[in-house]
C-alpha cells in the first residue's frame, strides 16, 4: 500500500538533507481512514496585546557542538508559567531546494521548518519544508499528533515535507494549517489538493489518515489555544515576495518570535520595509529572517523575492529586534562560506546592538521572560 510506503519513507534515516541522527524516532502506527480536510477564512480582527518585557541579551554567533544545541536566553527553564521557556528549534534552514553533501553538514540541507515548543501546549510549526520530516521523528508515537502550522506561502520548498510528516500518517492526528489566501481565488485547501495527487504525487492528499484543517489568512491577529499554558497570540502580515506571502509573529508569556522566511528587499538595493514587516519585527526577542543572497548574488537576482544578510541585519536594528537568526540559506552556500558570511553579519550587528547568528539544523533557542 502506497501510504505504508510513505510511512517507511518518513521514518527512513537516510534521506537527502539529513545531517543529524538526533531526529531518529520511528513511528509504528496503524494507517487508517481517509483524512478529513476542512477550510475556513479568518478575517482581520485586532486583539490588543500587552507590552512585553525585554529579555537579557546574549551572544550566540559561534558554532556549537551538537551536544550543546540549546541556547538559553534568560534564566528560568521551569515549567511554571510565570517563568516557563519557549523553545524554538530549527529543523530545516535552506531556501529554494533541499541539498546534500559533506560541505553542508554543519548548517544542514533541509528546507524551511521551525518548531515552537510551549510547555503543555501543542506544537506550533513555521512552514512545511523537508525539515518537517525530521521534526516528526522527534515526536512521541504514544498519542495522536495535534499541532498548528503557520505557513508563509505555497512554494515547493515550504510545503513538500507535508506528506512525509510521519505523525500525519496515523489515525487521530490533526494539523491546523494557517496559510496566505490566494489572489487567484482558489482556497489553500484546493491548492494542496491539486498539488498532492497523481501524477505529481502517488496518492491524493485525502488518503493520508490524519486530519488537515486549513485557514486562509491575510492580515490577521488571532489566538491559538495553548491549553494549560494559556492563549498564544499570533500576528500575520503580508510581506513582499513572489506571490502572496505572510510573515508571522508569535507571543506567549512575555516573549516573542517573528518569522520572515522569504522577504523581498527593494530591488534597487536600498534598505526599506513595509509597515507590516516592521510591525511583525518590532522589539521582538528573536527574529528569524531571510538572508539568502550575497550582495553580488542580489545584483543579478534582485527580483527573485529575497534579500541580503546586510538587509536582514538592518531590518533587525530598524525594528529593535534583540536577536537575529540568519535563515533561508542559499543551497549553493557551503559551511565555510556561511561561516564567513555569518561572522561578517555578526560583526555588523554588534556595532548597532543586534546579536546575530546563523540558523542551523538541530539548534534550539530557549526564550524566557
Amino acid at each position: 500500500m502506497i501510504v505504508d510506503r510513505l510511512r517507511e519513507c518518513a521514518n527512513d534515516v537516510d534521506t537527502i538533507g539529513s545531517n543529524s541522527s538526533e531526529y531518529g524516532h520511528p513511528l509504528d502506527r496503524t494507517v487508517g481512514a481517509a483524512a478529513r480536510v476542512h477550510r475556513s477564512v479568518i478575517d482581520r480582527q485586532r486583539i490588543s496585546l500587552s507590552c512585553l518585557p525585554r529579555i537579557r541579551e546574549s551572544a550566540v554567533g559561534s558554532r556549537r557542538p551538537r551536544a550543546s544545541n540549546v541556547q538559553r536566553i534568560g534564566n528560568s527553564r521551569t515549567r511554571d508559567t510565570a517563568g516557563a521557556v519557549m523553545n524554538v528549534t530549527f529543523h530545516g534552514v535552506r531556501g529554494s531546494t533541499p541539498c546534500h553533501g559533506s560541505e553542508i553538514l554543519e548548517y544542514g540541507g533541509n528546507t524551511s521548518c521551525v518548531s515552537i515548543d510551549v510547555p503543555d501546549a501543542d506544537p506550533i510549526i513555521f512552514d512545511l519544508g523537508t525539515g518537517l520530516r525530521y521534526f516528526g521523528r522527534t515526536l512521541s508515537a504514544d498519542d495522536p499528533f495535534r499541532g498548528s502550522c503557520l505557513l508563509t506561502h505555497l512554494h515547493w520548498d515550504h510545503i513538500q515535507g507535508l506528506p512525509f510528516f510521519a505523525p500525519l500518517l496515523a489515525d487521530g492526528a490533526h494539523v491546523t494549517v494557517y496559510a496566505p489566501a490566494q489572489d487567484s481565488g482558489c482556497s489553500v485547501e484546493q491548492v494542496f489538493a491539486e498539488t498532492i495527487k497523481p501524477p505529481l504525487f502517488p496518492v491524493d492528499l485525502a488518503v493520508l489518515p490524519g486530519t488537515i484543517e486549513f485557514h486562509d489568512l491575510r492580515n490577521a491577529d488571532f489566538l491559538i489555544d495553548g491549553g494549560p499554558a494559556g492563549d498564544i497570540s499570533v500576528m500575520s502580515r503580508s510581506i513582499p515576495h513572489v506571490g502572496h506571502t505572510l510573515g508571522y509573529r508569535v507571543e506567549w508569556n512575555g516573549v516573542s518570535v517573528a518569522y520572515l522566511s522569504d522577504h523581498q528587499m527593494p530591488s534597487d538595493g536600498s534598505f526599506g520595509a513595509t509597515d507590516g514587516a516592521l510591525e511583525l519585527c518590532s522589539d521582538v526577542d528573536l527574529l528569524i529572517h531571510d538572508s539568502q543572497y550575497t550582495d553580488g548574488e542580489f545584483a543579478v537576482k534582485s527580483d527573485w523575492g529575497h534579500c541580503t544578510m546586510d538587509f536582514a541585519v538592518w531590518m533587525a536594528a530598524e525594528a529593535g529586534a534583540r536577536q537575529l537568526a540568519l535563515f533561508h540559506h542559499d543551497p549553493s552556500h557551503h559551511d565555510d562560506q556561511l561561516d564567513e558570511l555569518v561572522a561578517a553579519a555578526a560583526t555588523s550587528g554588534a556595532a548597532i546592538g543586534v546579536s546575530v547568528f546563523g540558523a542551523r539544523e538541530g539548534l534550539t533557542i530557549a526564550l524566557s521572560g
